[in-house]
Parts: structure tokens; C-alpha cells; sequence
């Protein structure tokens, strides 16, 4: 990988918040959680802290519920690699307003920078593919970005992007670790009601 032609991961997320409107987000542990932070924290995200795995599950279990409003979510190779057999539950359920956006650096960022499949050639858009979502090609430049970021709101899911980014650490924005206070936050601004 030439970490020279590849995106910067902070501008990525920043640019596919920035005209949000209804969207509702996901954002896997670590650096996604980070990025989506530091785009500006809302009580529409909710930040997975430790749930390795789980961003794609309850993304999709998310569009689900609400099927009127777009949901995204993000998260790293790592994250999604963990948890593949989702992107097929998620093919096979077909929700048109739910995206899944990967921020692939190769490497396993949380935990030392250890090569991640994708390193090795696990190509993730032929498996989302495979698996039957809308996959977009691999997302190398800003037009890219800037071309995903119009289609979060369009419907036609479900939808896939890997997006390479460069390695390293952004300045870590920390959200709001306290779960019953993101659950309950997300909740009110998603149906209007506190549990």
C-alpha cells in the first residue's frame, strides 16, 4: 500500500457528515468512533465502544427498525473483518437505506498496527458484492468520497464502500463514553422518547 496516495481518514468522515440531514450512524470502535467525534459529536451517533464486530449487526438491525431514515454505518477493516457473516445476513435482508462504509487501512489500528487480511489481499468490496449489497468500486481519491456522500440519502441499499485510508492516529476526539447515556440520548433523537 502507498500510504502516500491514500485518503486521510479524518477529512473522509468529516466530508460524509457534513451534509447529514436525517442520517442516522454507526461508528465502530477506535479511530471510526474517533473521526465521526471530531466531525461533531450528535445525538444521532451512536459510538460503539469495544464491540468489535458488531457495527455492521446493528447498522443493519437499525435500518430495520427505522426503515424511513438513511443509516451508515462506519467503521474499519478490522471491525468488519471480525464480523463478515453480517454482510451476508445484511444482502439477504436488502435494506435499501442502510450503507456500510469501510475505512481500510490494512491494519489493525487499536491494537498495535498489525496487518489486517486486507494487508494480505481480502478484497472486501467482492465480498460485499458476493454477498448481494450495492457495492461501490474501492474509493481511492475525494471524488470518490465526494460521490458516496450523495448517495448516503438516495436510498438503493443496501450499500458498501471501502474507502483506503492512510495509516496512522488523528488526535483522538473522545464522545461520551457512559452507554445508558448514549442509548438513551440516541433513542430520544431517533423516536422522541427517553426509555
Amino acid at each position: 500500500m502507498n500510504a502516500t496516495a491514500l485518503l486521510d481518514r479524518r477529512q473522509v468522515v468529516a466530508r460524509l457528515l457534513a451534509d447529514r440531514r436525517e442520517l442516522l450512524v454507526v461508528s465502530g470502535l477506535g479511530s471510526a468512533t474517533y473521526d465521526c467525534a471530531a466531525a461533531g459529536d450528535d445525538p444521532r451517533n451512536f459510538y460503539l465502544w469495544g464491540a468489535m464486530g458488531g457495527t455492521a449487526p446493528l447498522a443493519l438491525g437499525l435500518a430495520l427498525a427505522q426503515p424511513d431514515k438513511p443509516v451508515l454505518g462506519i467503521t474499519g477493516d478490522g471491525d468488519i473483518l471480525m464480523g463478515l457473516g453480517a454482510l451476508s445476513t445484511i444482502g439477504a435482508q436488502g435494506p435499501a437505506n442502510l450503507a456500510i462504509v469501510i475505512l481500510d487501512n490494512e491494519m489493525y489500528g487499536e491494537t498495535g498496527a498489525q496487518p489486517s487480511a486486507t494487508a494480505h489481499g481480502t478484497d472486501l468490496t467482492a465480498i460485499a458484492r458476493a454477498s448481494r449489497m450495492n457495492a461501490v468500486d474501492e474509493i481511492t481519491d475525494m471524488a470518490g468520497v465526494d460521490a458516496l456522500a450523495e448517495r448516503l440519502h438516495a436510498g438503493g441499499g443496501p450499500l458498501f464502500a471501502n474507502i483506503k485510508i492512510a495509516p496512522g492516529e488523528a488526535e483522538r476526539v473522545l464522545p461520551p463514553r457512559d452507554g445508558p447515556y448514549l442509548r438513551s440520548r440516541f433513542r430520544e433523537a431517533v423516536v422522541g422518547q427517553a426509555p
